[in-house]
């Protein structure tokens, strides 16, 4: 499994030849390393539908055919733009060609501007995203919350992304807490930097993770890892 980092909440996964994109925020993304138009994938994974998730999807999954895989109200606002969508639901999981993917909990909130409206997006959620026989966790936004005991002890978890920026999603501590018990292999910090409002010291982060026993690992735009 080769994750990528994009900026913000956006990692390309690649194993076995399949290659999918999770919350595509790039066009407007002041830390994208990329664009749009770069971007090939056979699936678009959105966790929400607050604007610096869902980003490009739409675009990306119009020129490559993608499948956008989300939670049930959000994938069909995809199906009625006339795109592929397979709407899930939380606790739900599905194999597809490129691997399997489960939703989790994620605390937030979860809706796509549309004009001058707010249209309801359903239930935020995280994934388990395993392909090649390793399992990728992506929080998605949220909240510390104690049900991630039971993700980590459930599911053998290889990487974990956790958002660390404060304000909008867990913070820096809660993160920690979240990684103690999610009990990944290693830990990729996301959600910061992209904004002044929550501008984080990633390196802090990693170094605490360290101090409690737990590997972490920067990821800057554009840097890989495989595991």
């Amino acid at each position: 499994m080769k994750i990528t980092y994009h900026g913000h909440a956006c990692f390309t996964v690649e194993s076995d030849g399949h290659r999918v994109v999770i919350d595509p925020f790039l066009t407007g993304n002041p830390t994208a390393d990329v664009g749009p138009d770069d971007i090939e994938a056979e699936a678009v994974l959105l966790t929400h539908g607050h604007g610096d998730h869902v980003g490009d999807a739409e675009a990306i999954a119009r020129r490559t055919g993608a499948t956008v895989i989300a939670p049930f109200e959000l994938a069909m606002h995809f199906a009625r733009l006339g795109l592929n969508a397979h709407p899930m639901h939380l606790g739900g999981g599905h194999s597809f060609p490129f691997g399997h993917v489960k939703l989790t909990l994620a605390f937030h909130g979860s809706g796509l501007e549309v004009g001058d409206r707010i249209e309801y997006a359903g239930n935020p959620c995280g994934f388990l995203l395993t392909m090649g026989g390793k399992t990728f966790y992506h929080a998605g936004d949220t909240a510390l919350f104690g049900d991630m005991q039971l993700i980590g002890s459930r599911h053998r978890i290889a990487a974990a992304a956790l958002p660390i920026g404060d304000n909008f999603t867990m913070g820096p501590d809660d993160a920690l807490q979240a990684a103690e018990w999610v009990q990944a292999g290693v830990v990729i910090p996301m959600h910061y930097d992209t904004f002044d409002l929550i501008r984080q010291d990633a390196e802090s982060f990693v170094r605490s993770l360290a101090g409690k026993g737990l590997k972490g690992q920067v990821l800057k735009p554009g840097q890989s890892l495989e595991l």
